[in-house]
């Protein structure tokens, strides 16, 4: 029973402001719906705030219109002074999803503590030190605490090699005796699958290692209903700060609620630094703020099955919106079966992002186009060493499928040598759209460039030009007619006898649905026609006559994907199976082939348009 005579105050860094957000809703929430709740934080005692980086970077200005940099000093405003404001930034990439040059991480860094950021915790999905130390030079350079994480997780796969006790201590003794400025360190588990006596044992390590007035902080998620008891053996080993938050964003993929921990700590000696009467008020005024939000049970929910496929939290919800989305959630089941398959070949990283990210791709790829027939880009650059060294060595066959179909060398040379320096194309881009040159555009467009995307799609330029995507997982309403079936049904007769009726059919077959406009038109001069009598006398209209050698092409996803490139124009020749056009979805490219040989007719969309499978995307004569 864990229990100690010497009192011990636990600190709290509060998260439903970020990873609360991104774990429910992969951060797309406006920031006036949660900003009433996180004043009456800063009035309730809460010192310490997660509140910016990772999704809670992106999401704003990917799919809200927002401009993260003004929501980070609004809420920096709200709260006042004193209190500490933490991000989450990933090594190499920052808060992107791609490797960055040095230059662009110390513009972040620059970016960030101007915008009220008092702590930058900073992990390497690779836990690689090389690019700890490294990447942290900027955040100390800035002023920030420098907290920089070990990132853990439960293997799906038997090791005695990665991911135990012994090589997490062996990581921290790496980081303090490198001579880097370490303002504390974080024990960071994202996917909530360590377990409790692999914590004790690394805490009672790196304790005995860490200087005494070293704090360390525990993170870990409630997905797999494991986080009170690993945050007790953390406590019990030495622990000093755990990361909390409270519902309706709290457990499942969260973290516990606090009123969890509270009361598990009961008669033990450690209290929490947070007075617990105070946050049912907190609570209320999330409930309030999001109330027209759809909470999606996958990810409020704990799902034991996670410790098979070590997916964070802070990805889960995202992922499964963005199938939602694209009308694939009926894949889940088998991408998580195929998970263990991709860690282990992978070279075992741990699953925060972007390598969760990277997992779940493939892993998707995978069931949607055959074991390793289509190498994802970022896992295939995982693999052949662009983002670090693999904490095992990938599977050969895996190396060899990502290096032919990426065209890409094994590389063994420093990551942020080999990342772009966007700096500069980031600021062209600015002027040719006559947009002011200044830090935060310039990190805005640079942090939103990927390999291989199309300036006229990054979010950066079309959040400054006007045209941001405005993507909010609010609950659907239902439109309710105010008119009854009789009139109804009388209005189409009237409508009819004056003239063409369109109406929009919907039609599911074989498991695609596809939507039609539809013309009734008056036949043979009969304006008195009834629709709906059942009279043989009245002949049923003719569908509008379609050339009959015009065949569409449409997307094979169900559900709503972005268009990122077309690769035909009216009147090319194209072969059956010949790829047409790319699109994305779940945050990668994915190729759309014609069913059909013949020549372009008609191209129907446009880059940036988002479409279904009910929407031709060209026509073939």
């Amino acid at each position: 029973m864990i229990f100690t005579q010497i009192p011990k105050e636990i600190k709290v860094m509060f998260t439903p402001f970020r990873d609360g957000l991104q774990s429910s809703f992969g951060g797309k929430v406006r920031i006036n719906d949660f900003l009433p709740a996180l004043q009456a934080s800063a009035e309730a005692g809460f010192r310490h705030f997660e509140f910016g980086g990772g999704a809670r970077y992106q999401a704003p200005y990917f799919y809200l219109g927002e401009n993260p940099f003004e929501d980070m000093q609004i809420i920096k405003d709200t709260v006042g002074p004193g209190v500490d404001l933490q991000i989450l930034t990933r090594s190499v990439s920052g808060v992107t999803l791609t490797t960055q040059s040095l230059e662009g991480l110390k513009l972040q860094a620059k970016l960030m503590q101007e915008y009220g950021t008092t702590f930058d915790r900073n992990f390497d999905y690779m836990n690689d030190v090389d690019n700890l130390i490294k990447t942290g030079q900027p955040i100390i350079d800035s002023g920030m605490h420098h907290q920089v994480c070990i990132a853990i997780m439960g293997l799906p796969f038997k090791s005695d090699k990665v991911h135990t006790a012994e090589f997490y201590i062996n990581v921290g003794k790496k980081l303090l005796a490198s001579g880097m400025q370490i303002d504390s360190i974080c024990l960071k588990d994202a996917s909530g699958t360590t377990d409790p006596k692999t914590i004790y044992d690394t805490v009672k390590g790196l304790k005995k290692i860490m200087p005494k007035d070293m704090p360390l902080w525990q993170h870990t998620h409630d997905t797999a209903s494991m986080a009170v008891a690993c945050y007790m053996a953390g406590i019990e080993a030495g622990v000093d700060g755990v990361d909390l938050s409270i519902r309706p964003m709290a457990s499942g993929t969260v973290q516990p609620d606090i009123r969890s921990l509270n009361h598990a700590l009961k008669g033990t000696g450690y209290s929490l630094n947070i007075d617990i009467s105070k946050v049912h008020d907190i609570e209320n005024l999330l409930i309030e703020g999001l109330k027209d939000y759809s909470f999606n049970p996958t990810t409020t929910t704990a799902d034991a099955r996670v410790l098979g496929f070590p997916m964070p939290g802070g990805a889960i919800g995202p992922n499964v919106h963005m199938m939602v989305k694209a009308g694939i959630l009926h894949k889940y089941n088998e991408v998580l079966a195929e998970f263990p398959v991709v860690v282990e070949a992978g070279g075992a990283w741990t699953s925060v992002t972007p390598g969760s990210q990277q997992y779940w791709l493939q892993a998707f790829n995978n069931i949607m186009y055959g074991r390793w027939k289509m190498i994802e880009s970022g896992y295939g650059r995982a693999v052949l060493g662009y983002f670090g060294k693999t904490p095992l060595p990938p599977a050969a066959e895996v190396v060899e499928a990502a290096s032919k179909q990426l065209d890409l060398p094994v590389f063994e040379g420093d990551p942020l040598q080999a990342a772009p320096n966007n700096i500069k194309p980031a600021q062209e881009a600015l002027r040719e759209r006559n947009l002011e040159v200044n830090d935060v555009n310039t990190f805005l467009v640079l942090a939103a460039m990927v390999p291989g995307k199309k300036m006229e799609l990054n979010e950066g330029i079309r959040l400054l030009t006007g045209k941001g995507k405005i993507d909010i997982p609010l609950k659907k309403t239902e439109e309710k007619s105010t008119v009854s079936p009789a009139t109804e049904k009388t209005d189409v007769a009237t409508a009819l006898a004056q003239g063409s009726v369109t109406t929009r059919c919907t039609v599911e077959e074989r498991g695609k649905i596809r939507s039609f406009l539809v013309t009734v038109e008056p036949v043979n001069g009969m304006p008195n026609a009834t629709i709906g009598a059942a009279s043989p006398t009245v002949p049923v209209a003719a569908p509008a006559p379609q050339k009959a050698e015009s065949k569409p092409v449409y997307s094979t996803f169900a559900g709503k994907v972005e268009v990122v490139d077309i690769l035909v124009k009216v009147g090319s020749v194209i072969t059956e199976g010949e790829v047409v056009a790319e699109v994305e979805a779940m945050k990668a490219k994915h190729e759309i082939k014609s069913q059909i040989a013949g020549t372009v007719a008609t191209v129907d969309v446009e880059i940036g348009d988002e479409i279904d499978s009910s929407q031709p995307i060209l026509t073939v004569v």
